[in-house]
């Protein structure tokens, strides 16, 4: 039964850190694609995002049949509640990162360009979030989490300057609207992503210490 139960718990382990991979690829096809005009970087976040759901579906039924096979307590019960709420997660940041590529097809087609504001910045951060958030669990480095948490208010913070940037260029060039709603489509759409590489981030510290951080429950440097 012990090497049954370490197995099965290995597989799922495998299986999310695939998904992790396959999201974090998608995440830079995405952006890629926006930084570089490449229609063919965004359909292979498309391609991506199929693979992403399989995934989702395999690893919500291992984590069913291991609640029913097993009756995990202590930190086995925490590691697959976190399990399953990081795939959650990276199935939501792969709908996100669709919604990027869709954006980078749209803005790629507007003949005159007024900037991608805050954006380069906003994907470097995103991309390094959805990185350490997904190595601080694998690896249980809670340092690692600790960076993710305090770095979501940047990200918030550069969204929020996105917005007001976006509302002085149209009103400059009232032609550049379509340009700027793509533009916060995208910034909401990487904001959203640092929320949910956030929340893996507390899911590594829930795993690792049993404490609750969200909503700043408790302070995450303590």
């Amino acid at each position: 039964m012990e090497r049954h139960f370490e197995k099965e718990l290995n597989n799922l382990r495998t299986t999310l850190e695939k998904m992790c991979r396959l999201t974090q690829e998608s995440l830079a096809s995405a952006t890629r694609a926006l930084l570089e005009e490449d229609r063919t970087l965004a359909e292979r976040t498309f391609v991506n995002e199929r693979a992403i759901n399989n995934l989702e579906i395999d690893i919500d039924h291992g984590v069913a049949d291991f609640f029913a096979l097993f009756q995990p307590v202590a930190i086995d019960l925490r590691f697959m509640l976190a399990i399953q709420k990081i795939n959650n997660d990276m199935e939501r940041i792969g709908d996100h990162c669709i919604n990027i590529a869709q954006s980078a097809i749209s803005y790629a087609g507007f003949p005159e360009k007024s900037g991608l504001l805050e954006l380069p910045k906003m994907i470097g951060i995103a991309q390094s979030m959805l990185h350490d958030a997904c190595e601080s669990f694998f690896t249980k480095n809670l340092q690692l989490a600790r960076t993710v948490l305090e770095t979501d208010d940047i990200i918030d913070e550069l969204n929020r300057a996105n917005t007001r940037e976006a509302i002085q260029l149209v009103k400059s060039d009232k032609s550049s609207i379509e340009q700027a709603l793509e533009i916060l489509r995208i910034s909401r759409n990487l904001e959203r992503i640092g929320d949910l590489s956030t929340n893996v981030a507390e899911e590594v510290i829930f795993h690792v210490q049993a404490r609750v951080v969200k909503h700043h429950a408790e302070d995450p440097k303590s």
